[in-house]
């Protein structure tokens, strides 16, 4: 779907709206904040790549959105309505909304059929009537076909892809109007890789599925998604359409991953200095600006900006289809 495309979504598949996760630190225990108000829309038939460094929090952010976490403070709103979280709320949403996990080798029990793993969820959520003819509708969505070839098959007998065409499956028996991938190639071969993006690509054409997927490869994110939300430290710093945002990427953080990716063989190698800071001691100012390159190489200091990098935060960026970055380059135009 290209950018005009999602500019016509009348409303949200899913949204969370200022939403706050936190959690008891360790040690000092201090309150880390793993999501510190955040703001995401993901629109109906689109695809959306969550961007960020391992520990930035897009797995927690993930994990809320599904409803297996509950926010500290905001809200996830489907189809408008804020979530509920008793339990027949729950298990109506998660019918709707189903996770797919990085590594299929651990989400499929090894004494397993396929047939029995992807029936699991449809009997967990009883629905039983015409099973097998889901379960067969589910395997030939995910291009394991004829699918009773490998109703009886153990996961040890199947390749990598076949196996995360499998835990695919499983999310698609359920019909679901949401999918949230949590990083659905990293664990592949590159060779193999292409054939899962291009059938997530697929489903989202044909049945009209939403996907948030979680990852930290900017690259995967230019071949599949129609807006890339970059996060950093609990808090989404840039988002856009794709093309826009790859192409110009306005935030350090961005330009950073971004140089890593092989595709950008023109782009200067970006090196981030350290680890992203602990959420329980979130720097003052911008939260980038300890590792910013722009600060470090004393070029803020040059355009004037490094007392707001260092001591003035940066204002949660709102749900938008326009490509908008929470850095202090901004306030020179």
């Amino acid at each position: 779907m290209s950018s005009e495309q999602a500019a016509t979504t009348t409303a949200a598949a899913l949204e969370a709206r200022g939403v706050v996760v936190s959690f008891r630190g360790r040690g000092s225990g201090g309150v880390a904040r793993a999501v510190d108000g955040v703001d995401l829309a993901l629109g109906r038939g689109e695809i959306v790549a969550l961007v960020g460094e391992s520990g930035c929090g897009k797995t927690t952010l993930a994990r809320t959105i599904l409803g297996l976490e509950r926010p500290s403070a905001g809200t996830v709103l489907v189809d408008g309505e804020p979530l509920r979280y008793d339990r027949r709320s729950l298990t109506g949403y998660r019918r709707r909304v189903q996770l797919v996990l990085q590594d299929p080798t651990g989400a499929l029990n090894p004494r397993h059929t396929v047939y029995e793993a992807v029936a699991e969820g449809l009997r967990v959520h009883g629905l039983v009537d015409d099973e097998q003819e889901r379960v067969a509708r589910a395997l030939s969505l995910a291009g394991m076909r004829p699918p009773e070839r490998f109703f009886l098959r153990y996961p040890h007998e199947l390749s990598g892809g076949q196996r995360q065409r499998v835990v695919i499956a499983g999310a698609l028996a359920l019909e679901p109007e949401v999918i949230v991938a949590d990083e659905p190639v990293s664990s592949l071969d590159a060779s193999v890789r292409g054939e899962i993006l291009a059938l997530l690509l697929r489903l989202r054409d044909e049945l009209g599925l939403s996907l948030l997927v979680v990852t930290h490869d900017l690259g995967l994110a230019w071949n599949i998604a129609d807006r890339v939300a970059v996060m950093y430290l609990g808090r989404i710093v840039e988002q856009g359409p794709t093309e826009e945002l790859l192409a110009d990427p306005t935030h350090p953080y961005t330009r950073a991953l971004l140089s890593v990716v092989p595709e950008m063989v023109r782009m200067e190698q970006v090196v981030l200095a350290g680890e992203p800071p602990d959420p329980t001691r979130i720097p003052g100012g911008c939260r980038f600006h300890p590792r910013c390159p722009v600060v470090a190489s004393g070029e803020a200091a040059r355009l004037g900006i490094e007392d707001l990098c260092r001591g003035s935060d940066l204002p949660v960026l709102a749900p938008t289809l326009e490509h908008v970055a929470a850095c202090h380059l901004h306030s020179l135009g």
